[in-house]
């Protein structure tokens, strides 16, 4: 190894499939930095422990479902979008900070696939942390944003919380953009989708946050009515782009994000 290596982690309840550490080894060796790495699927029983195995003995580590709140309360300082969202998916173990790179990595992507959100009538599928993140950085680029989730009363708590409005029945179609941040339709649910081809009328784009498989059946069915469909893969490189920069102490820079990103897809590890 280098003289610079870092020593990362994730967590989350089922980590097992992830590519990221494929992603932050490519990452952080175009940066010359060498990587240790770890994917930790834990019970919420074991999250105390791992907490502090983690912030004891590494650099950072990021956050996937169900604990990107969670994790919040381990920590010294929430900033940046992450206190926006109240969810935490990036942590630099010296500081105890606690930061949030989906949404950065959610608009970039959807930059990328020319998707505008301006003025658009967007429904988010999901109130977990992903779908917070996506709902907050949609109205602040300008779109009318609807939430949906299955809990009622959660659900009209955290569209005051953030500023949005809650989605009685997403079947009901009516919208420009529908993204899907529920985790339907990845591991045991495979083939499933979070809503039907009813929900899809009157829409153009659908966006699902999973990016395995690459084609979920989400996507599929909104392909199949002819809608412009973007899979979640790139999202997932360029949040884990930007946390690399905060491990770093780097200034994220859009244009780098875009040609690693080009870069990864034309690599062995982007297999």
């Amino acid at each position: 190894m280098s003289e610079k290596t870092l020593r990362l982690a994730l967590i989350g309840k089922d980590v097992s499939k992830s590519d990221s550490h494929k992603i932050h080894a490519f990452i952080l060796r175009e940066f010359g930095v060498d990587l240790a790495y770890e994917k930790l699927s834990i019970a919420p029983a074991e999250l105390d422990d791992t907490m502090r195995y983690l912030l004891g003995d590494f650099d950072g580590f990021n956050v996937t479902i169900p604990y990107k709140r969670d994790v919040m309360e381990y920590l010294d300082e929430i900033l940046d979008d992450a206190a926006a969202f109240g969810a935490v998916n990036t942590v630099v173990c010296a500081t105890r900070r606690g930061y949030n790179t989906d949404g950065w990595g959610f608009l970039q992507m959807l930059k990328l696939h020319g998707v505008s959100v301006t003025d658009k009538k967007v429904l988010v599928l999901g109130a977990g942390g992903a779908g917070r993140s996506s709902a907050v950085v949609l109205k602040k680029a300008g779109a009318e944003v609807y939430l949906y989730q299955r809990r009622q009363q959660e659900l009209e708590e955290t569209c005051q919380e953030l500023g949005v409005l809650a989605a009685d029945n997403p079947e009901a179609g009516g919208y420009d953009i529908i993204i899907n941040a529920t985790g339907v339709g990845m591991h045991n649910t495979v083939g499933i989708s979070p809503v039907s081809a009813a929900a899809f009328k009157g829409c153009s784009v659908a966006v699902d946050l999973i990016y395995k498989p690459t084609v979920s059946e989400f996507l599929r069915i909104a392909a199949e009515l002819g809608l412009q469909t973007v899979s979640g893969g790139g999202m997932l490189f360029l949040q884990a782009y930007y946390a690399d920069c905060y491990f770093l102490g780097r200034q994220a820079d859009e244009q780098e994000a875009y040609n690693l990103y080009k870069k990864y897809l034309e690599s062995e590890e982007n297999i």
